[in-house]
């Protein structure tokens, strides 16, 4: 039996100090100090073995974190560890208290193509391994082949292309082995909800920016086209599962999906739902009314259906734990989930091809304030996320 733990990690623009990461904003040397002493402690309470990063701009500052929370996980270990003179030493709850570290963990970074100058930064991701990584992780932002997305006309006819040849932010694809299993683990940030607006040529700003001239329409049209670019991103990285999955690698997809669970998006990366039974559904080349699947048809649709789904790990821990309420994001008054862990059939104890299964999630988001005040100091220094982590365990023979 092996256990491990993932996490999901939206740290809120990690960058050095005295830094112009987007127009204006950059930290103090006090600023982030303070921000870094936060994430150390996240990092210590956490301590899971695999993190997927969102919001780097710079691995180093990443790295100066992750040397700190080592630094204090060793101060707690010597503080709550006994030594080896201790008879009691191995009892469970000292192996539950002791902090593992990162001293021998692989770190992947992904920049983000798009990065700029100052002001101009465009942030990247990471991925935080104790059991290192298979072969060379991945990043994939620049599209080999442009994704052409074409709309026919209601009426008939060409209704045009949507084209997207990179993501806004990275993808980050890397297989790890634990125990005996080689999964593959994906970290994404999809696109965020604030609106696109074009700026015309010679113009030092959009016409929707301008405040002063609200635009109601226009800033309409800038939300969807942040929500067809999400979704077009959200394809992208569905692409990527279902390949891993047809290669017959378990698969663990996390990250900022900036939408929660049952928006369009998030469907798109988890897969449909397959329907009750196929063989009520009219067939396809239906030539009658009574023209339905047959009970063998439906049969096979529905494992092609849940050979690759993926499972919200959040939701598979509320099933099981009469939780009310998870949520990673605070704004305006409405907590919701954008930030999730999925799984793919293979951590489902009831699939007869089970590797494990998730035996706890956590959440921390004590730490979250009301987004709507953007420019209050905790709100601006900590995350304006929270950090999720599930609890996996490995082993046919133990999963019930």
């Amino acid at each position: 039996m092996t256990r491990f733990s993932i996490a999901s990690f939206n740290v809120k623009n990690l960058i050095g100090a005295d830094q112009e990461y987007y127009k204006f904003q950059s930290y103090t040397p006090e600023e982030f100090a303070w921000k870094a002493d936060w994430m150390a402690d996240q990092l210590l309470t956490l301590d899971a073995d695999i993190i997927g990063f969102q919001e780097i701009f710079e691995e180093q500052a990443l790295r100066d974190v992750i040397a700190e929370t080592d630094r204090r996980g060793a101060d707690a270990n010597a503080l709550n560890l006994p030594d080896r003179s201790k008879s009691y030493r191995k009892k469970a709850i000292f192996r539950k208290l002791a902090y593992q570290g990162y001293a021998d963990a692989a770190l992947a970074f992904a920049p983000n193509i798009h990065d700029g100058g100052p002001g101009e930064r465009r942030p990247g991701l990471a991925l935080l391994s104790r059991h290192g990584f298979e072969g060379q992780p991945e990043v994939l932002q620049e599209l080999e082949t442009p994704l052409d997305i074409p709309f026919q006309e209601l009426g008939g006819g060409d209704g045009g292309t949507y084209r997207m040849t990179r993501l806004s932010r990275p993808i980050l694809k890397a297989r790890v082995r634990v125990g005996g299993t080689v999964m593959t683990v994906f970290n994404c940030h999809l696109k965020s909800k604030l609106g696109e607006f074009l700026r015309p040529a010679g113009a030092d700003y959009a016409p929707e920016a301008d405040l002063t001239q609200y635009d109601p329409v226009g800033r309409a049209l800038g939300a969807m086209r942040a929500a067809v670019r999400r979704m077009g991103e959200a394809w992208v990285l569905r692409r990527e599962i279902v390949a891993e999955l047809r290669a017959g690698y378990p698969v663990v997809a996390m990250g900022d999906f900036n939408d929660g669970e049952h928006a369009v998006s998030s469907e798109i990366i988890s897969g449909e739902v397959p329907f009750r039974n196929y063989a009520w559904m009219l067939r396809h080349d239906a030539k009658h009314g009574a023209d339905r699947y047959s009970k063998e048809e439906n049969l096979q649709i529905t494992e092609d259906v849940e050979a690759v789904r993926l499972h919200s790990a959040e939701k598979l821990f509320v099933r099981k734990s009469l939780r009310d309420m998870v949520y990673t994001t605070a704004f305006g008054g409405t907590f919701e989930s954008i930030d999730q862990i999925y799984l793919s059939r293979h951590f489902l104890p009831e699939w007869d091809g089970h590797v494990g299964e998730m035996e706890y999630f956590s959440v921390l988001n004590d730490h979250l304030t009301d987004g709507s005040h953007a420019e209050a100091p905790y709100n601006k220094l900590a995350s304006d996320h929270g950090q999720i982590m599930a609890h996996m365990r490995l082993g046919r023979d133990e999963v019930r």
